[in-house]
């Protein structure tokens, strides 16, 4: 099934983004991460492309045909232009293409760890929006691609976000999905800016429950996402309680999801970090309250 299809159904889509554990222990935890939030019916899950970036290897491949045979879930690849020709980078698509691999995020991928500058291959690839139109254009995989809402560390100027998505939906992305958002402000702010460029495909927030302060922060700090005054705050008043930042990053991420649905959004993209708990508590009270039932006062997503 395709991700453009299930987006056209009109009902809010709810994902879950994992990552390729490192070893036999790591894999384990994954699926049991994977088994207790399957009855929570995801559209579609996804698996990011090696462990923090890597280079080109095949764990992502196997990891995306063992959740697809293994629970009957639909599965999405990330492929990123990172240390690959573009030659590679056709072998990959075809072999996704072999798999019966419907769906693929196409991403530029993030510099090596240490680095602050991203370096194509020489025979390579330098956009995102480079590998979303070879993808579009020689296979039949349904293509999405990712956005920053914010100005990330890497952009000359605020308006080279908005660019970068607006030429990735140009070359063929059918949709896309944000960097983590905290302020829906800046979401729905990104995506009137989208609007009034022509862009109509789905634009998907990507929601990243807090368990851990340290690690949020360095998050956003990789990536240019702001938190909110108000949570930063409160944040900083649990963080010695463990227990406390958990509950305080559900609520927050409950109550940021319901107004996204009920103003429009079309979907959530969970980035649960390989782990079920606050995902599981934040869906199951999502379905409970089926805000999108309600009417939406914003432009949709």
């Amino acid at each position: 099934m395709r991700i453009d299809t299930l987006l056209r159904r009109g009902d809010p889509l709810f994902s879950f983004e994992f990552f390729p554990p490192a070893d036999d222990a790591g894999a384990e935890r994954l699926f049991a991460a994977i088994s207790a939030l399957r009855p929570l019916e995801p559209a579609f899950v996804s698996v990011t492309h090696g462990a923090g970036g890597s280079s080109r290897d095949d764990r992502t491949v196997r990891f995306v045909e063992r959740i697809r045979d293994e629970t009957g879930l639909l599965p999405m690849a990330h492929l990123t232009c990172r240390d690959c020709t573009v030659d590679e980078l056709r072998d990959d698509l075809r072999r996704y293409e072999r798999a019966g691999i419907e769906n693929v995020l196409a991403l530029r991928g993030d510099p090596p760890n240490g680095q602050g500058v991203f370096t194509p291959h020489p025979a390579g690839l330098r956009f995102g929006s480079d590998l979303v139109r070879l993808a579009a254009a020689s296979t039949s995989l349904c293509v999405g691609a990712a956005c920053s809402p914010e100005k990330h560390p890497e952009s000359t100027e605020p308006d080279a976000d908005l660019r970068a998505a607006v030429e990735k939906v140009r070359a063929g992305a059918r949709f896309l999905i944000t960097q983590l958002i905290f302020d829906n402000r800046v979401y729905f702010d990104f995506v009137a800016r989208l609007r009034a460029e022509g862009v109509t495909v789905p634009v998907i927030p990507g929601i990243m429950p807090i368990t851990n302060v340290d690690q949020v922060e360095r998050f956003t700090l990789k990536i240019g996402a702001t938190i909110p005054s108000a949570l930063r705050e409160s944040l900083a008043d649990r963080r010695d309680d463990p227990a406390a930042v958990i509950q305080l990053g559900v609520a927050w991420a409950t109550l940021q999801c319901s107004d996204l649905l009920r103003r429009g959004a079309p979907g959530v993209h969970f980035i649960t970090l390989n782990r079920s708990p606050a995902t599981r508590a934040i869906l199951s009270a999502l379905r409970v309250e089926r805000p999108w039932r309600r009417t939406g006062d914003a432009t949709r997503g």
